[in-house]
């Protein structure tokens, strides 16, 4: 018979294990999230090459106010040429102008202060986007920056969207778990990542250590529903 070798572990090294095993899985979800991003980041440190270049608008100018300064109109009332070299996230000066048709006071041409970059590079809370359902993780959908926002290239364009869905875990439930039973991995159990939850019933909480981890990332709300569903 084959004889068996016995390896001893210290304290030490079930803690430093235990704590590799977390944060492995940490930098895990990390880079899943991070990667709807990718496109958008990859474009961070590029010179933007903008000589001449005229941003593209609509035709449609009938709702467009009248009677008011022209350096107060949006777009599409406005039309505006990017015409030097920015570099990324750099502030920077465009010339814009009042369209035709569009009845407007003082000068039609006037000069504004933006952000090198393009459209898909603005911030969430600066375009929006086309809600789809049902949805249960990311989906590809159109999205329009808001009149008032100055950016190179197409002002609508595709972007990926994480699913605003719930399945009903509730997150007062997740953390009154987790800091009741998180010791025997019940939280992990309620969330769905039941791997985990063997993992720290087995282990005892990682003596301690994995479950004041646990409540630390739910009560952040950077720890959820294992099918990427949101809390209620």
């Amino acid at each position: 018979m084959l004889g068996l070798r016995c390896i001893r572990l210290n304290v030490r090294s079930v803690l430093f294990i235990m704590l590799s095993f977390i944060l492995n899985t940490v930098k895990y979800s990390q880079t899943a999230i991070n990667e709807m991003d990718m496109p958008i980041k990859s474009e961070s440190h590029k010179t933007i090459n903008t000589q001449g270049f005229r941003s593209i608008n609509s035709d449609d100018v009938s709702a467009c106010p009248t009677n008011v300064e022209c350096s107060k109109l949006s777009f599409p009332c406005i039309s505006c040429s990017y015409n030097l070299s920015c570099h990324y996230g750099k502030m920077m000066n465009v010339t814009c102008e009042a369209r035709q048709n569009v009845q407007c006071r003082e000068n039609r041409e006037f000069v504004r202060t933006a952000i090198c970059r393009y459209c898909y590079q603005t911030e969430i809370w600066e375009h929006s986007c086309v809600r789809k359902a049902p949805c249960h993780t990311a989906y590809r959908t159109n999205c329009t920056v808001h009149p008032d926002v100055l950016c190179l290239g197409h002002r609508t364009f595709f972007k990926n969207v994480q699913c605003n869905w719930t399945q009903g875990f509730k997150w007062s439930t997740a953390l009154i778990i987790s800091i009741t039973l998180g010791g025997f991995g019940v939280d992990r159990f309620y969330l769905g990542h039941w791997q985990e939850g063997i993992g720290k019933l087995f282990s005892f909480g990682g003596l301690g250590i994995w479950t004041l981890i646990d409540v630390i990332l739910i009560s952040l709300h950077y720890l959820g529903p294992a099918d990427g569903s949101l809390y209620i």
